[in-house]
């Protein structure tokens, strides 16, 4: 009981008046175990923190102490498990609970992968990891990241791949070298063949995935830059051309991956859970590469990243996504990013 009393204490501060006020971070991590713990969201099949403060977003878990103590009361659950099912080479749904896992402070170009960030982020929570999520940067080449998928194995964690075609890290415009037209042209086949032969020769499990958050028009492989809502320069006229170029030019790097025996990877297919632009054209169903495909859907669930930013639980983003994204296939739901901001 006195345990409980402290937990309780250590999510609250005192607000105007002398009264109790709760931390508004620790009530949103309150708030997401226990609405991931209530089933109603039953094809989510894993979580991955965010524990990152760039440009002073104050997303890391210990942000505060009272945002710790939530995390650690919430994941400490039963329902959050360690354990992975392999079958094939390929992460499939747990029979019970829900994967734990997290993108633990890869620095700001997200591929600073170290095996001291990996235990550092372990212990801060007192949870074991499945996954470590990084960032596989194109830059100027396409390479794959072989030490850094070696140094997350040797934890006995699987390496999670983002595949981020972008020459560097400016939001909100083309990308002057990897445009989707140029991937399905065939531009980068030799550069992508090498790494689905590097990938199989690993000979380890990998999850992978190809423009993160493809929704958001922040990132260059957004329908925005490839074609937006015209749909008479590419693919199928009754399909928008820039949603149709995304989704083909991941099939054609799972293809490469596929040719070449590189049959060890899991394929997740990850979005926002809000569409910028909210237009038809940027829908998420847009995007899909279809079951075919794609062995697990993706998504990002954020709070206010900064303090001026509206507030919105948890429950109450995962309730505007989750029956979207239930339509667009069976697969299991891996909450690939979520986290807040400290609210004042």
């Amino acid at each position: 009981m006195y345990s409980l009393i402290l937990l309780t204490l250590y999510a609250c501060k005192k607000g105007e008046e002398g009264k109790i006020t709760e931390n508004k971070k620790a009530k949103w991590i309150k708030n997401a175990f226990v609405s991931l713990e209530s089933n109603h969201y039953p094809k989510v099949k894993a979580i991955s923190w965010w524990h990152e403060n760039f440009d002073n977003s104050l997303l890391k878990v210990n942000s505060s102490l009272e945002s710790l103590n939530a995390y650690k009361n919430g994941v400490r659950s039963s329902t959050f498990i360690t354990n992975v099912n392999f079958n094939s080479n390929k992460l499939i749904e747990p029979t019970s609970g829900i994967y734990h896992s997290a993108y633990p402070d890869f620095g700001g170009t997200e591929d600073i992968v170290t095996t001291e960030r990996i235990n550092n982020f372990e212990r801060l929570v007192n949870k074991n990891i499945v996954w470590a999520y990084f960032s596989n940067n194109w830059y100027n080449n396409i390479q794959f990241p072989l030490t850094a998928v070696n140094t997350i194995n040797s934890t006995g964690k699987i390496p999670f791949i983002r595949m981020m075609p972008r020459t560097n890290f400016d939001e909100g415009g083309p990308d002057p070298n990897y445009t989707m037209q140029k991937i399905i042209d065939g531009d980068f086949d030799t550069e992508l063949t090498q790494w689905a032969i590097d990938a199989k020769n690993t000979n380890i499990p990998l999850l992978v995935e190809f423009g993160t958050e493809v929704n958001g028009n922040w990132f260059p492989w957004n329908g925005q830059y490839n074609g937006a809502g015209e749909t008479t320069e590419y693919g199928d006229p009754n399909l928008f051309d820039g949603a149709q170029r995304f989704r083909d030019a991941y099939r054609h790097i799972i293809d490469i991956c596929n040719t070449n025996d590189a049959n060890n990877i899991t394929w997740f297919f990850h979005v926002d859970a809000y569409s910028k632009p909210d237009v038809n054209w940027n829908k998420t169903e847009n995007y899909y590469p279809g079951d075919n495909y794609i062995d697990w859907l993706g998504v990002s669930i954020y709070g206010p990243q900064k303090k001026d930013e509206d507030y919105q639980e948890f429950s109450e983003i995962m309730n505007d996504i989750y029956p979207s994204l239930s339509n667009l296939s069976n697969k299991p739901i891996a909450i690939l990013e979520f986290a807040i901001t400290e609210i004042e």
